[in-house]
Formats: structure tokens, sequence, C-alpha cells
């Protein structure tokens, strides 16, 4: 007989303390609350948490700890009809699991809301087997670990996903590969490290489930945005085990890439769960509280408010989800040491009502907790529901994902005449952030990300070709914004691949040279493809893993891409801390940036609308005005981008010598190896070919 004492009601979840094991779950809705504990035969044992705090059932069990599987069943009312959904029949994960073991075993079953005895009840699910939890130990030898506090100007973001990036990698152990181990190898380290990456943003790694449709067509939910236990690894990204190894194993892959200087940022989904809508399988939170967990249809309870388009909405009006959400947040951080977080359609978290607040509670709780508010937020600023689209008006303490950067940059490199937002979006979309006063690292600046075509894919479909998605192809969104130069797909014409492979140099030179963050997605330095498919969400395969076979063939693009990650490094006029002000900073002086026509001189406000598809632009590195972090002054050299996007070659006249004497090509999409080319003097003509991209250094004093 296990005894079982009356603990305490915080914290929530399990928690061992060295001797023992205090059980907590908030319920409001329960009735009763059973604790069930398993062993290794899977034989379930179950105990009443006798003791109820303010809702928050409770008990601890002395000689439990670590490896001890368990899950909670709740006794209380069933009708769905006002949004009531206790069934005691279903085995419950606790939402303050710290470890979760096995997956969702899903089987064909009726989906039937009428029997009357609650044991027989499906409640629309098809998963008689659920995950069990697993207590887990909070001891782990983090020696002099120390957090890379990298700032957010000098930031390059990697995202990845932890299985796609490592699951192909030859120098990793095979029993290793897809692993949280396998991030952490020296082989994948040192190739970041190459890349100039500063952080990983990885993908979900919350615990996570495949919806049964997915499992009924042979795939699975691979990108992981189906979140079962927010405060859990990943057990299926665990090497060492699941029986709260996989704890270990995260927090030695966080201590790894700490090491080697690279934060580790989660892309975390507090918008919804994996419960899915009112057909949708009961798994956790909906037999525990329904209604404190998640937003119902005030005119019939039965159904969720839906702004992700996965089927509900969690209810970040209460005040349990909330502490729920940030209790997460705080444990992230605290006990395994996480640099900061990428929200998931992030305005689904601002609606307290119907409309996007930025004043909402989610934010204030944010803004004055004295963990969270202090590493690195950044929001997917956009959901699924009515006015979603966001960028540019999340609080001061965000950066955002700039959708519109990604769209201007593609759109100009596929021949859209859209200089003057392309300016903009160059100088860190004052447009979007300055009113606010935030800083140009505002903008997390991406051309690709793992939700839509690759790099490689971007410049060789114009359509998407998801047919292995099993949807008939209508997933995935239809403006690609992209350009095939001329062929859909593999072909082996030399002339549509040496564009193919420069117009990759020109949106990835583009990117480094842009004020804000910049946000490189996993593989596209190796030339990785989705063969056409940009919503890759259910494909675990070698569709969307990295191939590292590609390595070899890609050594030209790799060593331009290690160039641009040098000279964004060495440069501070590309990571400015201030925006641009523009004009002279005193009469005589040059402005911290100038936009040329290709004549050289500076554009007029009537020049912008007919600027076509080329522009020039002027940085001025004695412009930099502002300290440095640690209150050096910094001074710089000065740069001339020239940008070609149209298919006619262009002669770009150098600007007159109050510029400077001279400028040395240092970058040249056209011509990755420019060592060998003179400097041009200042008034001189430097030819740039049709979709091309120059970069030249002034050179002082001139020779």
């Amino acid at each position: 007989m296990v005894d079982v004492w009356p603990g305490a009601a915080y914290p929530l979840g399990a928690t061992f303390d060295g001797s023992g094991t205090n059980f907590s779950l908030f319920s409001e809705a329960a009735e009763r609350v059973e604790l069930c504990l398993f062993d290794d035969a899977g034989i379930e044992r179950r105990l009443t948490l006798a003791e109820n705090d303010g809702f928050v059932h409770h008990g601890y069990l002395p000689g439990v700890g670590p490896g001890q599987r368990y899950g909670f069943r709740v006794h209380g009312p069933h009708d769905p009809a006002n949004g009531l959904r206790c069934n005691p029949a279903k085995l419950l994960v606790d939402p303050y699991a710290k470890a979760v073991d096995g997956g969702v075993a899903w089987h064909e079953s009726v989906f039937d809301y009428h029997f009357d005895d609650p044991a027989r009840r499906n409640d629309g699910d098809s998963a008689p087997h659920v995950p069990k939890c697993v207590v887990v130990s909070p001891f782990f030898d983090w020696g002099n670990e120390s957090r890379p506090n990298t700032p957010y100007h000098e930031t390059v973001i990697y995202e990845t996903h932890v299985r796609g990036l490592t699951i192909r990698h030859p120098d990793v152990p095979e029993a290793e590969r897809g692993s949280y181990a396998a991030l952490a190898h020296p082989a994948v380290l040192d190739h970041l490290s190459s890349l100039g990456v500063t952080a990983v943003e990885l993908m979900p790694v919350h615990h996570h489930v495949a919806e049964h449709s997915l499992v009924a067509r042979g795939l699975t939910n691979y990108w992981g945005y189906n979140t079962l236990a927010f405060l859990a690894p990943h057990s299926g990204y665990a090497a060492a085990g699941s029986r709260g190894e996989q704890v270990q194993e995260f927090k030695s892959m966080v201590k790894s890439l700490h090491e080697a200087g690279i934060e580790v940022i989660l892309d975390v989904v507090y918008n919804h769960t994996a419960e899915g809508d009112h057909m949708g399988p009961t798994l956790s939170m909906r037999g525990i509280d329904n209604l404190s967990y998640y937003r119902v249809r005030d005119d019939d309870r039965r159904y969720y408010l839906d702004y992700t388009g996965c089927g509900n909405s969690l209810n970040v009006r209460h005040p349990h989800a909330l502490q729920l959400i940030m209790d997460s947040l705080r444990y992230w951080v605290l006990e395994m040491h996480v640099d900061g977080f990428r929200f998931d359609l992030a305005a689904a978290l601002a609606r307290e009502f119907h409309d996007v607040d930025r004043l909402s509670t989610f934010f204030d709780i944010v803004q004055q907790d004295p963990v969270i508010s202090q590493v690195k937020l950044i929001a997917e600023p956009w959901d699924v529901g009515p006015g979603g689209y966001q960028v540019g008006n999340f609080p001061p303490l965000w950066t955002e994902w700039n959708g519109k950067y990604r769209d201007t940059v593609r759109d100009f490199w596929r021949g859209r005449p859209v200089v003057p937002e392309l300016a903009s979006r160059l100088a860190g979309s004052s447009d979007l952030y300055q009113d606010d006063g935030r800083r140009p690292y505002a903008s997390v600046n991406f051309v690709t990300c793992h939700d839509g075509f690759t790099l490689a894919d971007l410049v060789a479909y114009e359509r998407k070709h998801n047919a292995a998605n099993g949807e008939e192809n209508r997933d995935g969104t239809d403006d690609n914004r992209s350009w095939n130069c001329g062929v859909e797909g593999p072909t082996d014409d030399p002339g549509v691949l040496a564009l193919r492979r420069r117009q990759v140099r020109n949106l990835l030179g583009t990117l480094f040279c842009s004020q804000g963050v910049v946000m490189l997605s996993h593989g596209d330095e190796i030339g990785r493809t989705q063969r056409g498919n940009n919503n890759a969400y259910c494909q675990d395969n070698e569709v969307a893993w990295v191939d590292w076979s590609r390595l070899g063939e890609e050594q030209e693009s790799l060593e331009f891409l290690r160039a641009l990650a040098r000279l964004r490094r060495e440069h501070p006029v590309f990571r400015r801390r201030r925006f641009f002000q523009g004009g002279s900073r005193r009469d005589g002086e040059l402005p911290d940036i100038a936009w040329l026509r290709t004549d050289g001189t500076p554009l007029s406000d009537g020049d912008w609308q007919h600027a076509g598809l080329r522009l020039g632009v002027f940085l001025n590195g004695d412009a930099i005005t502002e300290p440095d972090p640690r209150g050096r002054p910094v001074q710089d050299d000065s740069f001339l981008l020239l940008l070609n996007a149209a298919a006619d070659p262009a002669d770009f006249t150098l600007p007159g010598a109050c510029y400077g004497g001279a400028w040395r090509p240092v970058l040249d999409t056209a011509e990755p190896d420019v060592t060998g080319r003179a400097p041009v003097p200042a008034g001189g003509t430097v030819p740039v070919i049709g979709h091309a991209l120059t970069l030249l250094c002034r050179v002082e004093p001139a020779p």
C-alpha cells in the first residue's frame, strides 16, 4: 500500500525533492482526481488526491522518485454542450509534466457522444493509449556553463529541426542521429560556428503527438506544432531514453551549445494544443478543465474558437492558462537554461476578446516578469483570425519575424519594381518599428524559413508541389513570390543552373547586408531541396531532412555564405544599433546612408517610383556615432552596395570624390572570387551583370 501524504498545492506537476514526489493538479471542474501510477509491466495503481486547496488537488508520495510513470483521471461533469468534458475513462497527461514517455496509439473507432456510460464514452477520441508522464530528477551538473548573452544586433539565427538537421549527418554516430545529443556533436557545432551562427532556433521541442488524420495517411507531424506537454522535451528526439533521460540529454545539449558560444531559442506553441477541435482526442487539458484551458464559443460551448487553424485556441483570458504559459517559460529558462523563445502565431496570444490587443494581459505579464523579460522574445506576428497580420505592432520588448522583409526581397529579385519598399527593408524597416522607440534589431530578417520553399526551391519552382502530403496539393501557400529562372524544377541547363546559383547568392547577400537580425533556414547553405514541397510539415523523411552528401558539391556556396558572415561580424556598419537618420549630419559631412541612381547621384524624391530594378546604397562607416554595448566608440569602413535585379547588365557610376577616393570590390554574386580585382576610382564605372549584386569597400587613401 502506498501512503499518500497531504503534500502541497504548489508547485504544480510532479516535483521530486530527493525523498519523494509531490503531485499537484489544477482543476476547477473536478469532483475527484485520481493519480495513476504505472509499474514497468504497465500495471496501473490509482490513488485519490484527497487534498484540494483553491481547486488544486495534491498529495505527496514518499519513496516515489525519478523514472516513475504516472497520469491522472478526473471525475466530474461530462456535458459537452456546456463545455464540460470530464471523463475518468481517460488517462490524462499532466499539463506540468516534465517528461513524457511514449506516443499516442491510434485506432479506428466510431466517434460517439451519446453513450450514457462514461467508461464507454469516446468524446471523438480514437486513441485508446496515451503517453505516460514521468517523474524527473531536477539535478544536473552545469559546471562552469555560462550563457552567451549575444546582443541582438550581433545575432545570426539558424532555424533548425533537431531531427531533420542531424538524422543524415555522416559524422554523427548512427545511434545518436536525430537527437539532442547529435545537435551537440562537435561536427555539427563546428559547422554552425563556421557560418557565424550565434543562436539556433529549434522548431518545437515540447512533447508533441501526430494527428490521427496524418497517421491514417502514413504520415506524421514532423514539424511538431501539435504540443501535448509544455514543460517536457520531446522524447522522440532523445537518444538516451524516455524515462527522464531526455531531460538530461537536452540540458547536455544546451551546455555544449553554450560552450560553443551559441544560444538556444525555442519555437514554442502556446496558441493551441494537440487536442484539436470538438472531435479531437481527450489527452490532457480537455479532460482536466476544458473551460479554464480553452476558448469556446459563447453561443455553443461544444465548439472551440479557433484562431490558429488547428482546432482550438488556448484561453489566455483565464489566470491558470496564463500561469501555465508563464510557468513553462520560466522552467525552460531557469531549469533548462534556454536563451529565448519564438512564439508561433503570437497574435493569437494577444486576443483577449476577438481582436488583437497589444496591451493584452499576456504582454503585461511578460513585460513585468523578472525572468522572461530578460531573454530573447521573438513573435511570429500573425495568426489566421480576422486582423491577425500584426507585423510591426508588437510591444517594444519584442522582436518580430518580419514577413514584409521576406516578401519584398523575394519580389525584388524576381523582377518586381519594389525599390521604395526595398530601401526601407534594407535599412531595418524603420517604417514598422521606429515610431515605437524600437531599434533595427526589432526586425528578424529572413528570406526562407521552415514554412514555404527552401532557398534552392525558391529559385527553382514557381508552383508548390505538395502531392506527397496527401491533400491533393491544396495545402501550403500559393503566394510563394518565387521565380524558377525559366524552368520548373530540376534541369541540366547550365545557364539556368548558373542563374539559380547567382540568385541564391543575391538573396543571401541582401540578407547579410540588411540592418536587423539575420535568420537562416537550415540546409540552405548547402542547397537543401524539398522537391518543390512548400509545406513539408508531415514529411519525416528525405524530403525534409538535410542531405549532408551535398556538402562537397556546394563548397562554393558554403564559402560564399561564410564570407558574408565574416563581413557582417567584422563590420558594424551592417548591424547598426540605431536607425539611419539620412541627410548630412553637419554641413560638409556625408549622410549615414544615401540611395543612388546608376549614374552615382542621389535619388531625388521624384526618382523613387521610377527606380526600376536597380539601386545603389552608400553605407557610411564614419557616421556610426553610437558606442558599442561596452561603451567603446565605433568607426568602420564605408561600403557601396550595387543591386541589379533586371535581366540586362548595368554600368554603375561610382559617386564623386566627396564619397571617397576609390572603391575595392569585396563581393560579387556573379564572380565569387574578387581577390584579383583592382580598386575603382571615384567617378569610375562598375559593370554589374543582370540579376547580380556587387559590394565595394572604400579604400583610404586612394591608390
